[in-house]
């Protein structure tokens, strides 16, 4: 492929804006953090609590995920990939969120001082950053749902509409 082609390919592909730009990167930021704070606990003390080491592992890759397909939505497959990674994401911290909540001992550690609960970015429904675990997926879905391929939002509509109108005058 050309040089030029590339350029025709990224001038005809939808550039992220507002709501659009934010997901993608609180998602980055959740993907650096979980990324971060998963190879910590693995490398240093994974023994410690295997169950919940892994399930950071798990946050980290599916945020990783999410922020490329959030990205790349408006290409093919890139929609569906967002959708079922973000779903993934929501059922993950609903569940891991129960099971810190209503069954905490799968989450001590055996090893540490008073049987200390550890935790994942998703434990407590992600608690430990805010909640923002648990109220990213549910705005990544309405906005993925808003942002459908071969759809335009309300806004993008009228821009067309009046494009449109534009060029059949001159």
């Amino acid at each position: 492929m050309s040089g030029e082609d590339a350029r025709s390919d990224a001038d005809e592909s939808p550039r992220l804006s507002g709501a659009g730009r934010l997901l993608v990167v609180v998602y980055a930021i959740l993907a650096l953090a979980a990324t971060a704070r998963s190879l910590v606990q693995i490398l240093t003390k994974f023994n410690h609590a295997p169950l919940a080491y892994s399930l950071s592992a798990v946050a980290a890759l599916v945020y990783i995920l999410a922020t490329v397909a959030l990205a790349r939505h408006h290409r093919p497959g890139w929609h569906r990939i967002a959708l079922l990674t973000i779903g993934f994401e929501l059922v993950g911290v609903l569940v891991v969120g129960a099971l810190t909540t209503w069954a905490p001992q799968l989450f001590i550690s055996p090893d540490a001082p008073n049987g200390r609960i550890e935790s994942t970015v998703w434990s407590w429904f992600g608690m430990g950053y805010g909640f923002i675990p648990l109220v990213l997926p549910l705005l990544g879905l309405w906005w993925l749902a808003r942002h459908r391929p071969g759809t335009q939002s309300v806004a993008g509509s009228a821009d067309t509409a009046a494009k449109t109108d534009t060029e059949h005058n001159v």
